[in-house]
């Protein structure tokens, strides 16, 4: 009915109904000219379908460009807009609050760490872009290096430092710093304690790219390390193109170890026997524990060449120290030698403490990455329960073979001069064991040797609590490391890690297995919950002396060492 409705009426209107049978058969539009008004002639191009909100002839756009026949999103960013960044001062798109002046961004004297630790403590959406020369010829912006070559490469170096021991926060600042000075500005990285992944966005429409990479090895081997941070230094200064980075990068990758197996199992132990004498062993026990440690560092090399796990390795490096105090304490008192058996176990633990594990681990709780910073402190319980399992399987059997170990303390003799020469003799081994650059060895010594300074002045003659003693000394070296890092522009850590080792409690953590092996678990877990105390103590103590030296230290080209500092919003708890 509907239909003859429309077929009537359109009889009636065009009053022949010969013309609705002549009329096209394609579709006319609605707007029919009145009776009174001529039609147009049709042109070529209206014989095709259009839209009712066509624009008129006169206002008809002009011919589009080459580049413009790719369809296109309607909400698009002009292109005068998407060449700048769209958090950069001055642009469409600045938040309503303005964009925060971070002079130690904009300051090229400033530390390429500090300017981008600063963006990494920022909210996304406050980021803005450091200066850098801009191109100004078209052709070197269409020619640049490309986005995922320059994530990959921020990748590969960010594993170089992940698996050589930079914390979290410092690995994402140097992502930063690379991405950006390639001319990725819109970068968002992530590590975890075995993934690395960076997400950059080229515009507010396009897809954003992301990369990631899997830290599978891990090893120690600060020579590397120092060789990153000079990479890393060259690249934010404009210095290196992206394929001579990759090649530096190989470079760095290549290069041998500057100590070798020899020199490192010799290190171990003298490092052993430095530390024997710190908690009041002579020359015998400087020997003795010395030819445990070596003994148990060639152990977990055999275990290593076989391929078992790191757990393994601890287990058996514990066991020759634990194997020489237990036939002190059997034989020692028939040869008629005043020899300590705990001296000699205790010394010989010094080498296996992962001291540098759990700093890095503490180091990222603090600064907010506590997945990382838990992965870390549960790698240190297993390298740790390594060690207690070595020692305690030999403790066991040298108390039922009848030796008799005292659990009340060592037999510490006041000898200032000896022990200082034994700390600084502790931090030089370290420093091999570490494969440091030779130039960073000496520093590095002396830093150690003030710390024990410290702790003793504070402890032995001050009476100060030992825990409170060592988070000073170990906020010292934390000042010292940071102060030798900003003067040479190369990480902190091989002026710290070593250094830290005459505050490692490992007398500590053999009493607690002393009690634990003869049945005492009450003074066992309280010498052990000291042991812990004193390990957070250093880490945390670190922490401090490194935030102090970035938050009041005045840096080149920086007008105030406060301006422009962020810090990582928090709540308050709830």
């Amino acid at each position: 009915m509907a239909l003859e409705t429309t077929r009537n009426d359109t009889v009636t209107e065009t009053g022949r109904p010969e013309d609705r049978r002549s009329a096209p058969e394609e579709i006319r539009s609605a707007f029919i000219p009145p009776s009174g008004v001529p039609p147009q002639s049709p042109h070529h191009e209206d014989e095709h379908l259009t839209s009712e909100f066509a624009v008129p002839e006169g206002l008809r756009a002009p011919p589009s460009s080459p580049e413009d026949e790719h369809p296109t999103s309607e909400f698009a960013v002009p292109e005068s807009v998407r060449r700048a960044s769209a958090f950069e001062p001055g642009s469409a798109f600045t938040p309503p609050e303005g964009i925060p002046v971070i002079n130690n961004l904009v300051r090229p004297g400033a530390p390429w760490q500090d300017r981008m630790r600063t963006m990494v403590r920022m909210p996304l959406g406050e980021r803005p872009v450091p200066e850098r020369p801009r191109r100004t010829d078209e052709e070197d912006a269409d020619t640049g290096p490309s986005a995922p070559r320059v994530l990959d490469l921020t990748l590969r170096i960010a594993e170089l430092l992940l698996a050589g021991g930079e914390g979290a926060e410092d690995v994402e600042a140097a992502m930063f710093g690379v991405a950006h000075a390639y001319g990725l500005d819109r970068c968002e990285p992530t590590v975890t304690f075995t993934l690395l992944t960076i997400t950059y966005q080229p515009s507010l429409v396009d897809d954003p790219v992301s990369l990631s990479r899997t830290v599978r090895r891990r090893g120690t081997d600060y020579n590397r390390l120092s060789g990153v941070y000079r990479l890393v230094a060259d690249i934010t200064d404009g210095e290196v193109t992206l394929e001579e980075a990759y090649g530096r990068l190989a470079e760095i990758r290549r290069n041998r170890h500057p100590y070798s197996k020899g020199a490192l199992t010799v290190a171990s132990g003298l490092l052993a026997g430095a530390a024997s004498t710190l908690v009041g062993g002579g020359w015998v026990v400087f020997f003795l524990a010395a030819l445990g440690a070596m003994l148990g560092d060639r152990l977990a090399w055999f275990f290593s060449q076989r391929g078992l796990p790191e757990f393994y390795q601890f287990v058996a490096a514990a066991v020759p120290p634990a194997v020489l105090g237990v036939l002190v304490q059997l034989f020692a008192a028939d040869l008629g030698l005043d020899i300590r058996a705990s001296a000699v176990v205790t010394g010989g633990l010094f080498p296996l403490i992962p001291g540098r594990a759990l700093v890095a681990a503490v180091q990222d709780g603090l600064t907010g990455f506590y997945i990382t910073a838990s992965a870390r402190l549960l790698e240190v319980v297993y390298l740790v329960v390594g060690i207690v399992c070595g020692v305690l399987l030999m403790l066991y059997i040298g108390s039922e073979m009848g030796a008799e170990f005292n659990p009340e303390g060592l037999d510490i003799r006041s000898r200032p001069l000896l022990q200082l020469l034994a700390a600084m003799l502790l931090a030089l081994t370290f420093c091999v064991l570490l494969q440091q650059e030779r130039s960073t060895v000496l520093l590095a010594t002396l830093n150690g040797g003030v710390a024990w300074l410290v702790y003793g002045a504070m402890a032995d003659t001050g009476g100060i609590d030992p825990v409170a003693a060592t988070a000073a000394a170990a906020g010292l070296v934390g000042l010292f490391g940071q102060l030798m890092s900003r003067y040479r522009f190369v990480s902190a850590l091989p002026y710290i890690t070593a250094a830290i080792g005459p505050l490692l409690p490992g007398s500590a953590i053999y009493f607690g297995l002393i009690g634990i092996a003869q049945g005492h678990l009450d003074q066992g877990l309280q010498n052990l919950s000291k042991a812990a105390a004193l390990a957070l103590a250093i880490a945390i103590g670190v922490n401090l002396g490194n935030e102090l030296a970035r938050l009041f230290i005045k840096t080149p080209g920086q007008e105030s060492p406060l301006s422009g500092r962020r810090a990582a919003k928090r709540t308050r708890g709830f």
